[in-house]
């Protein structure tokens, strides 16, 4: 048996400390700019709601308006909305604390890749909720105005609606996520250009049935959906193309 070295053991106990000591104080750093984003928004609150509920209140019939059934929910609801907001404001530095935490322990072809693909996630996820507010639902809720049966008064509770949208806002946001998946599967070896190009038709049953999934019940809002989501997967196997040399496929 051999003994062990007393001084690298220290040292490799050294390492760590320092290295939870900046994991602790990016993390603060973080959560510092989060609070104050919040703090900025908390008097904004009810005005970022009004913003969040326009598409549905320019859809809803004369004289139908939306409710609160719970006695704090006026309260309470715009400030869950304001700290969704901060957290959608602050997610680059956010992200940025992390990979500055991350990235020394990286090598230079792995930073190379990782830094366009942390920026394109970002983006595109925004791009994502973009849609979703600007163009998926206005028609989407024409929509289930037009099916509102007779005599059935259409006045949604301000939580729901929140839940409901926000959960639309994610679920746009990881659908636009397709290009960085791409590469991702590609980078790590599971698939190669020739492999996504031949599974194009795959991907565009995967893309319609995703957004059958996730979308109202309308065909509108399906096909608004699917299809950015099969032109993000042609963008993403021409990101493979440009982003990995043959022997990092490989």
């Amino acid at each position: 048996m051999t003994a062990r070295d007393p001084s690298a053991e220290d040292e490799l106990e050294q390492g760590l400390f320092s290295h939870l000591i900046e994991l602790r104080s990016r993390l603060m750093r973080a959560i510092v700019v989060l609070l104050a984003v919040l703090l900025a928004l908390v008097p904004l609150a009810n005005h970022l709601y009004a913003e969040l509920a326009r598409p549905l209140v320019e859809k809803m019939p004369n004289g139908a308006h939306l409710i609160a059934t719970e006695v704090a929910s006026p309260f309470v609801t715009p400030l869950k909305l304001a700290f969704y907001v901060a957290l959608f404001i602050s997610m680059p530095m956010i992200l940025y604390q992390l990979w500055a935490f991350v990235s020394p322990g990286l090598y230079r072809h792995e930073k190379r890749l990782a830094r366009p693909l942390l920026v394109a996630a970002l983006v595109l996820f925004y791009a994502g909720c973009a849609f979703a507010y600007f163009v998926v639902m206005p028609a989407a809720f024409k929509f289930l105005n037009a099916v509102t049966p007779e005599g059935v008064a259409m006045m949604t509770d301000i939580t729901h609606y929140l839940d409901f949208v926000s959960l639309m806002f994610f679920a746009f946001g990881l659908c636009f996520e397709v290009p960085v998946a791409v590469v991702i599967l590609a980078a790590m070896g599971i698939v190669d250009a020739e492999k996504l190009s031949k599974g194009r038709g795959y991907a565009i049953v995967g893309a319609f049935a995703i957004a059958a999934f996730i979308t109202p019940p309308d065909l509108l809002s399906m096909v608004m959906l699917a299809v950015p989501m099969c032109l993000l997967y042609e963008i993403g196997l021409l990101s493979v193309r440009f982003l990995l040399k043959p022997a990092e496929r490989e």
